[in-house]
């Protein structure tokens, strides 16, 4: 067993702590105050084990806000990431209900939120769907974002309107994932023939 002899602020939100008259490590100042570290408290391995939980928690939950910090991500796709980074199964799962409470991470939020900016960039709903997929966003939110989006037709007809109609424009739709119905009725109309 050991006695924590001293606890010293280090750059802001770091602790060093002492151990029997010995540095032993720095650590997060929430992971300090969580476990409830104090001059004279002496630990054991039972003890040792409550901190080294405490710190693995610390760092699965900066691991993700880390990784969401550069963009918006689905929870299956951040709970990939973590897998990758090495972050254990428990403090995985801890870290994503908290991030989940705290609306940090939101599927249906970033499922429309992702099918409305790929919309607006011009891609028609399967080019969408699948992203969305890819993205690992639940099965059963891809269908309501993307019936919140402007019909297909009506996206695929201001496309044509802004590029002029054709042969051209239907192929270039067609790359874009919209449907054979929605590029038959957008380069049919009158206005988009060619002059």
């Amino acid at each position: 067993m050991v006695e924590v002899t001293a606890l010293r602020s280090r750059r802001p939100g770091r602790v060093a702590v002492e151990l029997d008259g010995a540095p032993w490590r720095v650590l997060p100042s929430d992971v300090a105050v969580t476990a409830g570290l104090a001059v004279g408290e002496r630990l054991d391995r039972a003890r040792l084990r409550d901190l080294r939980r405490e710190l693995r928690r610390h760092e699965a939950l900066a691991a993700a806000a880390g990784t969401l910090r550069h963009r918006d991500l689905s929870s299956r796709a951040l709970e990939a990431r973590l897998a990758r980074r090495s972050v254990r199964p428990p403090e995985r799962a801890e870290a994503l209900q908290i991030l989940e409470r705290a609306g940090v991470v939101d599927d249906t939020r970033f499922g429309a939120g992702r099918a409305r900016a790929l919309a607006e960039r011009g891609w028609g709903d399967a080019a969408i769907r699948d992203d969305l997929e890819r993205q690992a966003v639940p099965d059963e939110l891809i269908g309501p974002a993307l019936e919140a989006l402007a019909p297909e037709t009506d996206r695929a007809r201001a496309l044509v309107l802004r590029r002029g109609g054709g042969q051209a424009t239907a192929r270039w739709l067609a790359r874009k994932g919209f449907g054979e119905d929605a590029i038959e009725s957008a380069t049919a109309s009158p206005i988009a023939d060619d002059p």
